[in-house]
């Protein structure tokens, strides 16, 4: 989700392992790695080593516009596409052809509550909804349509099942200076406008495991170096990010690609800043922050990025001050993961917290959501809750006014042989 708030040139092209066509065919060789002759100088012949493929497999069913048909029609053997793989560098780069990190994956596939699938279902429903999403969206629509347009079709491709599969977290839709946070609540009349900058971060979780990504659109080109500038910054934090690097130091690489990069409005040139107060984090199951985070600027943050986690690599850019503040109505809410056990005066904000309980646990949800599941006249009790620190409120977190800001995000798993980026699709 969105990020976290804290206290606190070119990139080289990367190989991409493409997730698989729903028109794919049918498998082709998955064997390793394995040695090509190749004439060398003086005669001699080396060995080229040939790249692995990524198996491919044949839908049955085609994916409907809008998307509504589920994955486990599209899937039904229950595998879903890896994401784009990277070998990890330095140290780590034996993790490539370990048996021993070998087997530590094979036994996590194994494992129906640690399998990559779930994540990876994740994943797709998220690429194949944003990908609709991209095309439909236009100026003129309303903020709820976009909203709707987004989650009725991730609920329906998960597969909405309760607390098993469904919604990862309210549908961001921050415009321009707004950076995170914003989602419209019922009755919103905000419409998309043609100067708009768009942030668009949804979220789609399997049993627990959430994909967290996120992609700015605009319809003037004014802003279009805004938008690069942060895409960039979110590549390279994806390309340096894994196991055993230390997060202080991964921030001063996004930071240095983000400032590399101007604007140009109304004639003068405007650099971009990282928000200096808002980071991508770790996700634990059902947990969308789970303590670590990602900041956009160089700090001493020792930390280090552990096999076995996995993060949202979440970067944001701005022509403003490049620091934020909560401003505006709140639509975002999540009950705390260690909410304290307190008496609730009010029976209103029991058997709200019980419905919260049952629909939501610890993911995030929104008042729109709330409404969904039948409640109404809700804010008493809810502002209660939020007040004896049972639930936790994220109002919007804002820019100078006349800024404009812009947004990327990828899901990356640091598995003990490769780095995947799980959220990673032709579009972005």
């Amino acid at each position: 989700m969105t990020a976290t708030m804290n206290g606190n040139g070119v990139q080289p092209h990367e190989e991409k392992v493409p997730h698989t066509p729903l028109d794919a065919e049918d498998d082709v060789d998955d064997g390793e790695e394995d040695g090509v002759p190749e004439a060398g100088a003086g005669g001699d012949s080396k060995k080229k080593k040939k790249k692995k493929k990524p198996k491919k497999k044949k839908a049955t069913e085609q994916q409907s516009e809008p998307p509504r048909v589920g994955l486990s029609k599209l899937f039904p053997d229950g595998n879903y596409p890896e994401g784009e793989l990277h070998e990890y560098k330095d140290d780590n780069a034996y993790r490539t052809t370990s048996e021993e990190k070998r087997y530590i994956e094979r036994t996590i596939m194994q494992d129906p509550e640690q399998t990559y699938n779930n994540i990876r279902k994740g994943a797709e429903v998220h690429r194949q909804v944003r990908q609709y999403a991209r095309k439909v969206i236009k100026p003129g629509m309303s903020m709820i349509d976009i909203a709707e347009t987004i989650e009725n079709g991730t609920r329906a491709l998960v597969e909405e099942n309760g607390l098993e599969a469904g919604v990862g977290f309210p549908t961001g839709l921050s415009v321009n200076n707004c950076a995170a946070h914003y989602s419209p609540n019922s009755g919103d009349t905000k419409v998309l406008q043609n100067g708009d900058v768009l942030k668009v971060d949804f979220g789609v979780h399997v049993k627990g495991r959430i994909l967290d990504s996120a992609f700015t659109l605009n319809f003037d080109p004014t802003y279009e170096k805004l938008i690069e500038a942060v895409q960039a910054a979110t590549n390279t934090g994806v390309r340096e990010a894994g196991i055993d690097v230390r997060l202080g130091e991964l921030a001063g690489y996004i930071q240095e690609t983000m400032e590399s990069y101007e604007v140009e409005i109304n004639g003068k040139l405007v650099p971009v800043k990282p928000i200096e107060n808002l980071s991508g984090h770790s996700i634990n199951p059902y947990q969308i922050h789970a303590g670590k985070s990602v900041c956009l600027v160089k700090n001493n943050d020792q930390t280090k990025m552990e096999e076995g986690e996995y993060f949202a690599i979440e970067t944001f850019g701005s022509t403003g001050r490049g620091r934020v503040i909560e401003s505006g109505e709140v639509s975002h809410y999540a009950k705390v993961v260690d909410a304290p056990n307190v008496p609730l005066r009010l029976t209103s904000a029991k058997s709200l917290l019980k419905s919260i309980n049952k629909n939501f646990g610890t993911l995030p949800w929104c008042r729109r959501y709330l409404e969904r599941t039948g409640e109404s006249r809700y804010l008493l009790a809810l502002n209660h809750l939020v007040s004896q620190g049972v639930v936790q409120d994220y109002p919007p977190l804002c820019d100078a006014p006349g800024a404009m800001t812009a947004q990327f995000e990828h899901t990356i798993l640091l598995r003990p042989t490769r780095k995947e980026i799980v959220s990673r699709g032709d579009d972005y």
